[in-house]
């Protein structure tokens, strides 16, 4: 199979490229949505998202980390404490309603949840 290189400056297009793949990446996990979801309502520091969420602050620090390395959450310090909030509150929901819109009718009976969970489990 041929590879398809672009033309002009490689490393500027691999860059962006790897950038978006990255922001997809950060939006391809449901816990993170959820996350993202949640912020909306305000800013949250780790252990209310976990209380709120119900996951180990293990896992929410992990998905935290996995968001802000694409601005989409951003962090300040409070004292001893982290307070998350949305990077670009306005942008991600352009993006998000867009993304249902690109949702096939047919998405809702695809059970990735399903697969996804057994892939998990060493299945």
């Amino acid at each position: 199979m041929a590879i398809i290189e672009p033309k002009g400056d490689k490393a500027i297009d691999r860059n962006g490229k790897t950038r978006q793949a990255a922001l997809f990446h950060a939006l391809a996990d449901p816990t993170r949505l959820l996350i993202l979801e949640h912020l909306k309502t305000g800013e949250h520091k780790v252990r209310e998202l976990t209380e709120h969420l119900g996951l180990a602050q293990s896992t929410v620090s992990a998905h935290l980390a996995c968001l802000r390395d694409t601005d989409l959450v951003t962090v300040r310090a409070q004292g001893r404490s982290s307070i998350y909030s949305l990077g670009q509150p306005e942008s991600l929901d352009e993006l998000l309603s867009v993304a249902l819109q690109l949702i096939p009718g047919q998405a809702a009976e695809h059970h990735w949840q399903e697969a996804h969970a057994q892939r998990t489990a060493g299945v």
